[in-house]
């Protein structure tokens, strides 16, 4: 993945204030979070350049991180540094932080980087090696939109604003699937970015919790408790350490 999470990635990944840093984005996520975390420390899986885990700790959760990307860890202590946010720099299916947590979390489709049924399954495991009994473990992620592709096609439009344009590639016998982001800069020039993902399915995830030990204990279709119905993009769910 390091083709993806780059230095000029992580230059660019971080917009203030708009997209998935906009207040009503990021605000119920964090609120969710530290409630879960119940007043015990929060490990995050992929933590990136800290866009959930820096407020998170600003509420007074004690936050550690996991990351595989130096070029995404190099911007996250541009704004936080080992103190206020301690990260292991790793792979999130094996890397080990010290200490026990409460919450482990992953936002943002992030399990989705591990690009087979194999790693998202240790990433559980790991997930589980790192909470006290009882503790939780929490993922944000897509619905995969396959229901819309059209007859015989493979592709789906998921976003058409002005200057950017972002389109699916499905390869449905793997389960993965290509995202291509094209920016347009208004001269006539573009700028694509790609990335592999893995994607998986709500019930996929359910038996991967099993294997390591967890329990489904809620579901809902966003951060603020939305109901999760057969029409949800989205889902967080969230499992507990039996």
């Amino acid at each position: 993945m390091s083709e993806v999470w780059s230095a000029d990635t992580a230059r660019r990944y971080d917009t203030p204030g708009t997209g998935m840093f906009a207040p009503e984005v990021l605000d119920p996520a964090v609120d969710r979070l530290a409630a879960l975390a119940g007043g015990g420390a929060a490990l995050e899986f992929a933590v990136g350049t800290g866009r959930a885990a820096i407020p998170l700790a600003g509420r007074g959760v004690p936050v550690t991180g996991i990351e595989l990307s130096p070029a995404m860890l190099s911007q996250l202590r541009s704004k936080a540094d080992e103190q206020l946010l301690p990260v292991v720099l790793g792979d999130m299916a094996n890397a080990r932080a010290p200490g026990s947590f409460s919450l482990v979390y992953l936002v943002y489709n992030t399990i989705s980087n591990l690009q087979t049924q194999a790693e998202q399954v240790e990433c559980f495991r790991n997930a589980a090696r790192h909470l006290v009994p009882g503790g939780r473990f929490v993922i944000e992620l897509g619905v995969p939109g396959l229901r819309l592709l059209p007859p015989g096609q493979d592709a789906l439009v998921f976003a058409n604003e002005p200057g950017y344009l972002g389109v699916d590639v499905y390869d449905v016998l793997n389960q993965h699937l290509v995202s291509h982001h094209f920016t347009f800069d208004g001269e006539n020039r573009t700028r694509l970015g790609r990335g592999r993902f893995r994607y998986v399915w709500p019930a996929e995830l359910d038996l991967m919790a099993q294997l390591a030990g967890f329990e489904l204990e809620s579901r809902h279709a966003d951060w603020a408790g939305a109901e999760f119905t057969a029409e949800s993009t989205t889902h967080v769910s969230v499992y507990r350490l039996t």
